[in-house]
């Protein structure tokens, strides 16, 4: 008899073994959008939330998932998806199945015109690093902002880390989110887990999302902490300029 090259016997790839579940995988779809809490995440799914615990400890198994205490409130939890490693394990499913659907991620096109503001607490380490980012990822192309609650100077470790990926900080300058009050934005994002919970409404009916990232200014380890979040502000940046692209900016209202 012929052998069977079919590739049947083959164990399921790990991303379809993790996500293949609709739980899950509506878990992931949230996630994607930014990070959430248990119960965030229960009212958005419309499920209990022993059940939504239950798929997100899959996840966190599998490591597609990970989780960060709030600075706002050590009790809380939020949850955060890994894109990258989705990325990862999605092109190994696509290629166990054949070589010619390993997936490789298109290049970002060209975003289009978009306002696009990050929020933390005192717009001195975070915010200021995500702005910069992104406004040199993007060449330009988007008008890009930061503002804190309670505004103080900006931490000097954070010229010195975008300085080490050519970028300089220029003029830039800690900011109240009061200056921005009643102007519209298409993409609203909170960088601080005490910012989000007083964060205003903006008019346009802006897309929000909120990363909970640490200050790296709070941590005893110092240049290594901000080094740190800037590489996941810059992970994060890039996926967010795919959203941006995909999505054309909001008309402002």
């Amino acid at each position: 008899m012929r052998r069977d090259r079919s590739g049947t016997g083959a164990a399921l790839p790990d991303f379809l073994r993790a996500a293949g579940h609709p739980v899950r995988w509506r878990l992931l779809g949230e996630l994607a959008r930014g990070d959430r809490q248990v119960h965030e995440l229960t009212a958005l799914l419309g499920e209990q939330q022993s059940l939504v615990s239950y798929h997100l400890g899959l996840l966190r198994r599998a490591e597609l998932v990970r989780t960060r205490r709030s600075s706002a409130d050590g009790r809380d939890v939020y949850y955060r998806l890994d894109l990258t490693r989705c990325g990862h394990l999605l092109a190994a499913a696509g290629g166990a199945l054949h070589p010619g659907l390993r997936y490789t991620p298109p290049p970002v096109a060209a975003p289009p015109s978009a306002r696009v503001l990050f929020l933390c607490t005192g717009n001195s380490s975070r915010s200021q690093l995500a702005e910069a980012l992104l406004r040199q990822r993007s060449a330009g192309a988007l008008a890009v902002f930061s503002a804190g609650s309670r505004p103080k100077p900006i931490h000097p470790d954070v010229a010195a880390v975008l300085a080490a990926r050519g970028i300089d900080l220029g003029t830039a300058r800690p900011k109240h989110l009061d200056e921005f009050a009643g102007q519209p934005f298409d993409h609203v994002i909170t960088l601080c887990d005490r910012v989000r919970e007083v964060c205003p409404e903006f008019p346009g009916r802006p897309a929000t999302a909120h990363w909970s990232i640490p200050d790296p200014a709070t941590d005893p380890q110092g240049r290594p902490a901000f080094e740190r979040v800037t590489a996941e502000l810059a992970e994060r940046v890039e996926f967010l300029l795919h959203a941006i692209a995909a999505a054309p900016a909001l008309e402002a209202s």
